[in-house]
């Protein structure tokens, strides 16, 4: 159970978040309309987009977005099966493609702004301390870290927009979710293998982990929520084949986690589970 007094739970959600039933989930959090994803193409990210088309009260409009839309047939496929997802082409590393994916997406969404956006998009290098280059560093680093930091900037006009039309913290209102990873708890440092493998990426989503905490201070003030997020280790191709959960057993859970969202979990490290993960 969650531990830390600035993120206390009550007992309706210290349940394991995913058993909660859908007509309880309707009472006791707020419906959330638009939800905006990085990384799509497969993965987590394609998870999320099926997990919130197919849920009992889903988003008015799913954004999800990939480098490569052509490519991505899965995702494809679920567009076409599901009138409220749409596909747009972002490089989450490119000033440019930010610009124009932020201009798209105000052409969708109107004068309602944006109710969450998901910080998916990653990159993982493998590297030790034998081999890991400072090419290595900073290529993971641009990507899992400097990234969010500008995709979320270049979406904070559309999630005050959206803050502004509502009340309460929650992901109805406005919320920012930085997908982290246990690997980068420094409290939880472990000297597995597999974990000395992964120089670039732990240290990245470390420093993600910061910028978390300083958004959700500075967002407070408008109403804007913001955690982090480690959504198990999946079996992606990221994630690899040692992995012991399948995206179909986290992205349910990861919904009810952000269901029900409140101002106390804002700054939070959170797991699929909804349980503090220790810095």
């Amino acid at each position: 159970m969650r531990q830390a007094p600035a993120c206390v739970i009550h007992s309706l959600w210290a349940q394991p978040r995913s058993s909660i039933s859908p007509q309880t989930m309707a009472a006791a959090s707020h419906r959330c309309s638009s939800v905006l994803i990085t990384g799509c193409s497969r993965g987590l990210g394609r998870g999320l987009v099926e997990g919130l088309a197919t849920a009992p009260h889903p988003p008015d409009l799913i954004i999800a977005t990939c480098r490569q839309p052509e490519g991505a047939q899965e995702l494809q496929k679920l567009r076409k099966k599901y009138n409220n997802i749409r596909i747009l082409q972002l490089d989450v590393v490119s000033e440019e493609s930010r610009q124009r994916v932020v201009q798209e997406v105000t052409e969708l969404l109107g004068d309602q702004g944006l109710n969450c956006l998901i910080n998916n998009a990653g990159e993982n290098i493998l590297a030790s301390l034998d081999d890991v280059t400072a090419e290595n560093m900073l290529q993971v680093y641009e990507t899992n870290t400097v990234a969010q930091l500008m995709v979320t900037k270049a979406f904070l006009p559309l999630l005050k927009q959206a803050a502004q039309l509502n009340h309460g913290m929650g992901w109805h209102r406005a919320v920012i979710v930085n997908m982290s990873s246990i690997s980068a708890s420094i409290h939880l440092v472990q000297d597995k293998d597999i974990y000395l493998q992964i120089y670039p990426y732990r240290i990245s989503k470390a420093a993600l982990n910061m910028l978390t905490k300083c958004l959700a201070a500075d967002l407070k003030v408008d109403g804007i929520l913001c955690i982090a997020l480690h959504p198990g280790w999946l079996k992606t191709d990221m994630g690899g084949d040692q992995a012991p959960m399948q995206i179909e057993e986290s992205v349910p859970s990861i919904l009810s986690v952000l269901a029900h969202l409140r101002e106390e979990d804002s700054g939070c490290f959170l797991d699929w589970k909804g349980e503090i993960v220790p810095w």
